[in-house]
């Protein structure tokens, strides 16, 4: 299968320099690039239906954790940010677990896919996850899942949105909340040097979010460790399917 038939290259011509440099200018300036219709509509159909295909193979759990994804400090109070926790419900298939001939896989090792990449992220090189499970991973979240507040720990994020829920399941964000040079933040001996009072409005639901209203097909890209970002609770029958791209 030919990078074309997966990627409509004549909507994102990925190949190109002006296209490229549009791309890095959103991304800089935003923190997110949200590329709508990325993929081939044969394509998605297919990738939706080799989701549903494996997804009695998928492990689902629920977990607590506070907006750094650290343990708690028994030396703060509880109410403290660093202990505050938030709930995150969702199944995953591990990369083992994406069938061999996968558009994903040939999409993930594509050269002019990573190279795109690069050019945009400002990277020379991109390989594959240092966890083998995670290059490639598929998240399933029916009916009652959410994803909670968060900082991620990697540089940037990678998604592809196979199938939305009938209501909710929405991707909120608050962008470029954390300074730059705070980036690598989120240990207790640096909890002074955080923006505590805003992080505290938005978990007691006092600051409203920006939300990116995506429709199936679309590339996400977003630099999650600046942003504190979550995915609403998913409503309906229909449940949201989310493949994230790891390198």
């Amino acid at each position: 299968m030919s990078l074309e038939t997966i990627v409509d290259l004549q909507r994102h011509p990925l190949s190109d320099a002006s296209f490229r440099a549009a791309s890095k200018q959103a991304l800089d300036h935003d923190g997110v690039l949200a590329l709508s219709g990325f993929l081939q509509p044969p394509t998605l159909a297919a990738l939706v239906a080799e989701a549903k295909r494996n997804e009695d193979q998928a492990f689902f759990a629920s977990s607590t954790h506070n907006v750094y994804l650290t343990p708690p400090d028994q030396r703060l109070a509880s109410d403290h940010v660093f202990n505050r926790q938030v709930i995150s419900t969702k199944g995953c298939i591990c990369d083992d677990r994406v069938e061999e001939h996968s558009p994903l896989r040939q999409l993930y090792n594509a050269p002019a896919f990573q190279a795109f990449l690069c050019a945009v992220l400002g990277e020379v090189a991109l390989h594959p996850y240092a966890d083998p499970l995670s290059s490639i991973n598929i998240h399933y979240a029916p009916a009652g899942k959410e994803l909670g507040w968060h900082f991620d720990n990697s540089a940037f994020a990678l998604t592809l949105l196979l199938q939305k829920p009938e209501a909710g399941g929405h991707f909120e964000y608050i962008p470029k909340i954390r300074k730059e040079e705070e980036s690598t933040f989120g240990f207790v001996d640096d909890i002074e040097e955080e923006c505590l009072d805003d992080l505290n409005e938005i978990l007691d639901g006092n600051k409203d979010p920006e939300r990116l209203e995506i429709e199936p097909g679309t590339l996400l890209l977003f630099k999650g460790r600046d942003s504190l970002h979550r995915v609403s609770t998913a409503y309906g029958n229909r449940q949201r399917i989310l493949c994230v791209l790891a390198y």
